[in-house]
């Protein structure tokens, strides 16, 4: 593992458009609990299944119990980045990291001090009435009682992508073209099965593909260098 290691920092200091495409094992190091593991949300008990309340229908129909299940579980504003969030800044700030494009929500890029990040699947840090479109915190959201009012009356929205819900275009183009012009691609912390995110990776036409997780993803045949291991593992020694 130590050669894969040093391997993987080989590559780095010769790479120079650098992209970092995360998912949820990248937060999980940092206290925040993903959603497929044995211990995730999908496999504990709520009186509806966590895939039906994070959706778009039930936000709509059952709103109350949406944002019962959203305040206890999604509430990510006491968690602070890990060293694989505070290393991918580091190497932006020297010019080498073009972008992380990340499936989380929880804001701990931009915690970290990352510019450049591209939420698929959007952030907790933003909220919109549903009315008239008024920006609320999510401290607002998730210090309040009850259902979240704007001052008008309309319900808030969190900026999250439910299911049922499309990603948005703007997002997903910068996505492609920040993968698509990378030297380096690095994909971390997911095992690249949700789609459509796990699709962005054949939009890489660059010299290497590093996968880094703790269990196998159906794209590790073509990587030019595969890790199983930690991520804090891993980018400590960056």
């Amino acid at each position: 593992m130590d050669d894969k290691i040093q391997k993987f920092k080989q590559l780095v200091n010769e790479s120079y458009n650098i992209v970092f495409f995360g998912g949820a094992g990248v937060s999980t190091e940092s206290g925040i609990p993903d959603f497929r593991s044995k211990d995730g949300l999908y496999n504990q008990k709520y009186d509806y299944p966590p895939e039906e309340i994070l959706s778009h229908t039930f936000f709509i129909s059952n709103t109350e119990e949406f944002y019962k299940f959203y305040k206890d579980k999604m509430n990510a504003l006491e968690y602070e980045p890990n060293i694989t969030h505070i290393k991918l800044a580091e190497l932006e700030n020297k010019g080498k990291l073009k972008a992380v494009v990340t499936q989380n929500i929880d804001g701990l890029h931009q915690k970290a001090g990352s510019k450049t990040v591209y939420e698929l699947h959007g952030s907790i840090l933003r909220n919109y009435c549903m009315e008239c479109n008024k920006f609320y915190n999510a401290e607002f959201i998730f210090n309040c009682s009850g259902v979240p009012k704007c001052d008008c009356g309309g319900i808030i929205k969190p900026d999250v992508v439910l299911y049922q819900e499309g990603l948005n275009d703007e997002t997903i183009r910068n996505s492609v073209n920040a993968i698509a012009n990378a030297d380096l691609l690095i994909v971390a912390g997911t095992s690249l099965t949700v789609q459509p995110a796990s699709s962005l990776i054949h939009y890489f036409r660059g010299k290497n593909l590093v996968l880094i997780n703790r269990d196998s993803t159906p794209y590790d045949n073509i990587a030019n260098l595969v890790i199983n291991d930690s991520l804090g593992k891993v980018f400590k020694e960056l």
